[in-house]
């Protein structure tokens, strides 16, 4: 597009950022609840008018403690949870709402026994499957892969999992940290999070920025040199909005990852002791996407691929990389032709 084509996008689109509050379509898609409790809800999304409902098992979304559930649901036109209407697919959402002061005592175990399988479980009741394709990122994917060897017998069709780290040495934003916490056993910052019951919203969202601080400092210039790419300046607009209603982490949930998995890295062996027993991933039996963003700092590709060869039990492992970040992975822009495209392939051989 010439520099006379641009002028004209670019004006308009700074009115509307000036005048209208900005340019990025926020609206959620419609959805209704089924069950709540204290713990979470779970929400039915409302099919697509004109588009045939698929029969194929219905598709139920984890999110992550930390980030809010409209993750899935960034923005419209760049929304997971549109993007599976629109092909069809019956979607459901399990929601824990903000952490409060009263959940500080809330372990892992919390999400892997009681959260999960009962969402499962509801989402089969509630549409007559007898499965649901399961499908979790981050720390949600991680839970979706407990919960689903923890017990074999949920109705589970398919796993999908998208930038959920499983061999933390991997991780090159942590490994510094890792010789100190083995000397320390980590008790300096476990008497922080216990003495203050959570890590907080603030400090969540504080660290999620941090490993993207390079874009953050050029945001500004950013957005100048792409006035004229409305798409552009909507996905900055959502992610900042995500970014100021991230969720904070029940202490105990905190303790158990920087203990279990940052400072001993259970979980790279294929186990963890749980709640009194031990997990191990080889006991998954279903088809399973494991999904790596090749920029993503959280969850880099070495340390989501390790689970691949983890799923012994599973008739079909799948890993795939895609562009972009520890968010750009699952709902940016090129997501639209790579995970999400990998995520139809999947789902559709196996309905």
């Amino acid at each position: 597009m010439s520099l006379v084509d641009r002028i004209p996008a670019a004006a308009v689109n700074a009115v509307d950022k000036a005048v209208r509050g900005g340019v990025a379509d926020l609206r959620r898609m419609p959805r209704d609840a089924i069950t709540g409790s204290p713990a979470a809800t779970l929400y039915r999304y409302r099919p697509l008018a004109g588009v045939p409902v698929l029969d194929a098992p219905p598709v139920l979304l984890v999110p992550p403690l930390g980030a809010p559930d409209f993750a899935y649901d960034l923005r419209r036109g760049c929304s997971l949870v549109q993007h599976l209407l629109a092909t069809g697919r019956t979607v459901f959402l399990v929601d824990y709402g903000p952490i409060r002061f009263a959940d500080r005592a809330l372990g892992m175990e919390h999400w892997v026994d009681d959260v999960v399988p009962r969402a499962v479980r509801d989402t089969c009741a509630d549409t007559g499957a007898d499965g649901v394709d399961l499908l979790g990122w981050s720390l949600g994917g991680i839970f979706c892969l407990l919960a689903t060897a923890a017990d074999v017998t949920l109705p589970i069709h398919t796993l999908s999992v998208i930038g959920s780290p499983i061999d933390i040495a991997a991780v090159p934003l942590v490994a510094p940290l890792r010789p100190l916490a083995a000397v320390t056993g980590g008790l300096g910052l476990s008497a922080v999070y216990q003495a203050i019951g959570s890590f907080p919203a603030p400090l969540v969202s504080w660290a999620f920025q941090l490993t993207a601080v390079d874009r953050l400092v050029t945001k500004p210039l950013t957005v100048l040199s792409r006035l004229d790419d409305r798409d552009c300046l909507a996905q900055i607009e959502a992610v900042d909005h995500m970014m100021t209603h991230m969720h904070g982490y029940p202490g105990r949930v905190f303790g158990q990852i920087y203990h279990l998995l940052l400072r001993s890295n259970d979980l790279a062996d294929g186990t963890l002791d749980l709640a009194g027993r031990t997990i191990a991933l080889k006991e998954i039996d279903v088809p399973v996407l494991v999904v790596g963003g090749r920029n993503d700092v959280i969850a880099p590709l070495a340390a989501v691929e390790r689970v691949a060869e983890l799923l012994t039990g599973s008739p079909d492992v799948r890993f795939e990389s895609a562009p972009g970040g520890h968010l750009g992975v699952l709902t940016g822009r090129r997501a639209r032709t790579s995970t999400w495209v990998f995520l139809d392939e999947f789902l559709t051989e196996h309905t």
